[in-house]
């Protein structure tokens, strides 16, 4: 159906969705770059993408065949240089709630289990880095620890993070009710402080894998003892056993169903 011409150009309601459609894509990858220097390619880019439009629909031949050769370039450098936002952009889109409904953890177990140890580890003042995986795996990481595929059990975690294990230093990645690995190696957020205090090497590798892929990090500061949790490249501190279950179980089990149902809600309210 014809909504209106320009000219010799028809504009139908195909159309109209098809511009909705990119327009909506671009806003969201602006914001998901926001802050960045990606973000200042990302408008030169747009930029360039316009001109071109305009360069054919004005029949330049010569200038129309300059700005597509430079957005060819350009398109190619952009996914070279700006690997961490792009990467980040698509665990965005795994982390939508939609997505994470058909992708069904059992963590509860493993959450009693961890807040046991965590408990007992806190006390003690021996510092550890648990990462829960969610929607998306952290493969490429855990192929730099010790593979265990082990159950998920308190006994376990505390030999792990003894000062005198060969195992202590690194993080452990926990996908559902199995260890995956013990001491990984976590890239470092460039966040050095927070809140005004400076951040150590084991929260900066907390940050900085909730930054890169959807993980819920549990860390214990060997200095004071403090629970923190690590997500989305947010940190929070000062976390009681009976709080720290609570907060695992809503990030890990009860978001998901949470999300879902507010969507059925929406849809049925619409209707």
């Amino acid at each position: 159906m014809e909504l209106f011409r320009i000219g010799f150009l028809s504009f139908t309601l195909i159309d109209l969705l098809d511009v909705a459609l990119v327009s909506f894509i671009f806003y969201r990858l602006y914001l998901a770059m926001r802050g960045t220097i990606a973000a200042q390619i990302f408008v030169g880019l747009v930029l360039i993408l316009a001109f071109s439009f305009v360069a054919q629909a004005a029949n330049l031949k010569a200038m129309s065949w300059i700005l597509r050769t430079l957005t060819d370039i350009w398109v190619i450098a952009f996914i070279v240089l700006f690997q961490p936002e792009l990467r980040r952009l698509l665990v965005l889109v795994g982390r939508n709630p939609v997505i994470r409904f058909f992708i069904k953890t059992n963590v509860e177990e493993s959450i009693n289990e961890v807040v046991a140890a965590v408990t007992e580890l806190s006390r003690k003042k021996q510092g550890a880095l648990i990462i829960f995986v969610r929607a998306t795996g952290i493969k490429t990481h855990v192929e730099t620890g010790t593979k265990m595929e082990a159950l998920v059990s308190r006994l376990l975690i505390l030999s792990i993070f003894n000062p005198r294990s060969p195992l202590h230093d690194g993080a452990i990645v926990i996908k559902d009710r199995l260890i995956e690995a013990a001491r990984c190696i976590l890239p470092l957020s460039n966040t050095a402080e927070w809140e005004g205090h400076a951040l150590g090497t084991r929260h900066r590798a907390a940050l900085g894998i909730s930054e890169q892929a959807d993980t819920v990090v549990v860390i214990v500061s060997e200095e004071s003892g403090t629970v923190s949790i690590a997500e989305d490249g947010v940190l929070k501190r000062g976390f009681t056993p009976a709080v720290l279950r609570r907060e695992l179980r809503e990030r890990l089990t009860m978001e998901t169903e949470r999300s879902f149902g507010s969507v059925i809600k929406l849809l049925k309210n619409s209707i």
